[in-house]
């Protein structure tokens, strides 16, 4: 049901202010106004509330009912309206990103770290979402830029890629598999695997490359999010492939590069065309960005040397 807001508001002036005239000179409307107001709300009540002679205006039995529930709306509505505006004076600056979740969840504590301790009046505001909910976060201007794949462009944003991150086996600690330096994917045939759905775009990238060859592979698992895939993993329910910054280091996990072949996907800013980045933001830019890149593994360590 839709409230007429200003209806309710006429009446109660009208009440309070004791007269149509008097109420449109509180509102600052015409006196027209306010009578096609309490007319409208009426009419969608189905009663009349304002009995109004030449003299003076009374109560109906009905809006006599009416007033005491109005006023409390009125008032309560007038002091969450109050505290909002004072909120809006106080709260902090916020400057907000997005992020997948893949890489917000053990990488970029340490470049907001840096970015506290360099501006400590801006507070930060993350979104960890999918690959296509940053697009549009950064695309409606919602986030100054995000942190996620170079892929498909349907907004025409500005794609600014920094690094390639390798897929690589995530497998428990003590699993034979964590004594190789290197793992081939053929050497996955007959392992028990875990796959992470197409939103993530994990499996995408894992079928693109391997073709045919996928049918080879057990995947007898399917999760809809990378961390849920890891507790799989730890649980000893199988193994896994994901993005190499997925995975904190520890934490009864090993991971080994990928090979034959080899699978990565292109990280980038995304940002909107033309837009101008303020200092701090510039700066928050570059300190993830620096801190993604220090925590992919080195040429030679993908390749096990």
């Amino acid at each position: 049901m839709q409230i007429d807001f200003l209806g309710m508001q006429a009446f109660l002036a009208i009440v309070e202010q004791g007269g149509f005239q008097q109420a449109a000179s509180h509102l600052c409307l015409s006196q027209t106004a306010v009578s096609h107001r309490i007319r409208k709300l009426e009419a969608s009540l189905g009663v009349t509330l304002l009995a109004r002679t030449t003299r003076d205006v009374t109560l109906t039995d009905a809006g006599r009912a009416l007033l005491p529930r109005v006023r409390s709306a009125m008032r309560e509505f007038e002091l969450s309206y109050d505290a909002l505006r004072q909120h809006s004076r106080t709260a902090p600056q916020w400057l907000a990103f997005g992020c997948l979740p893949t890489l917000a969840a053990h990488r970029i504590a340490p470049a907001l770290t840096r970015f506290r301790d360099l501006h400590p009046a801006i507070a930060v505001r993350v979104f960890d979402n999918s690959i296509q909910e940053i697009a549009e976060l950064t695309h409606a201007e919602t986030t100054v830029f995000g942190i996620s794949v170079a892929t498909s462009n349907p907004y025409n944003l500005a794609v600014d890629a920094f690094a390639d991150e390798s897929f690589v086996l995530v497998c428990p600690a003590d699993h034979p598999l964590a004594k190789h330096r290197t793992v081939r994917w053929d050497e996955l045939e007959g392992e028990t695997l875990i796959r992470i759905s197409l939103p993530a775009g994990n499996s995408t990238a894992i079928d693109d490359a391997l073709g045919e060859r996928r049918l080879a592979l057990r995947w007898a698992y399917e999760t809809q999010h990378t961390a849920v895939a890891l507790d799989f993993v730890r649980e000893g329910l199988g193994l896994t492939v994901v993005p190499a910054l997925s995975v904190a280091q520890g934490a009864g996990l090993a991971t080994r590069p990928l090979l034959q072949p080899s699978i990565t996907r292109r990280l980038a800013v995304l940002t909107r065309r033309g837009a101008v980045l303020s200092g701090p933001a510039q700066t928050l830019r570059e300190l993830l960005v620096d801190a993604l890149r220090a925590g992919l593994p080195s040429a030679g360590d993908e390749r096990g040397e």
